[in-house]
């Protein structure tokens, strides 16, 4: 089963590539309401004072949800995970891994 380790000092692009590869589904990382800055890193794009910084380690097993709810609560980053064309926004109760078929 697919795993990604992420931290605070990636850039977006390499998270979205990575994340890509790991699971096969789309990554979008916002930074307000708008799409966060390829080659920014995530500690730059983090907001809000309650944001951790870190490391996280996600397999394709959890749901779509619970790794939205988990990346936020740690980096203070809003992320939604998208279908492998990135043209649909994926289930909330899909695994990762089921995210990308």
């Amino acid at each position: 089963m697919a795993e990604l380790t992420i931290n605070g000092h990636m850039k977006v692009k390499t998270l979205k590539a990575e994340f890509k590869n790991a699971f096969g589904a789309s990554l979008r990382v916002y930074k307000a309401t708008h799409f966060a800055d390829d080659d920014a890193t995530l500690a730059s794009v983090r907001e809000g004072e309650g944001a951790k910084a870190g490391e996280m380690a996600i397999k394709g097993t959890a749901t779509v949800a619970a790794f939205e709810r988990d990346f936020e609560d740690l980096f203070g980053i809003k992320v939604q995970v998208a279908n492998a064309d990135n043209t649909k926004l994926a289930a909330n109760d899909a695994t990762l891994a089921e995210a990308g078929k």
